[in-house]
């Protein structure tokens, strides 16, 4: 959904595991948690707080693997 960054919880290199959150989105007036799909690394963040960002936007990148 479109919406702005409020917070970004990960940078690039760092080992997330399944459901942790990378980032927070304000849209609607609500925040949103979106969170890892599963347990990786990032291997790319691809905005920073602030941005506004459309619907279907990357927003990260994690590559899957053993954490």
């Amino acid at each position: 959904m479109p919406g702005s960054v409020l917070r970004v919880e990960v940078e690039q290199g760092a080992a997330v595991s399944k459901g942790q959150v990378v980032l927070v989105l304000e849209a609607m007036k609500m925040e949103h948690q979106i969170a890892a799909p599963a347990a990786g690394v990032v291997s790319a963040v691809m905005v920073e707080k602030g941005y506004q960002v459309e619907a279907g936007a990357v927003l990260a990148i994690i590559e899957e693997g053993e954490v």
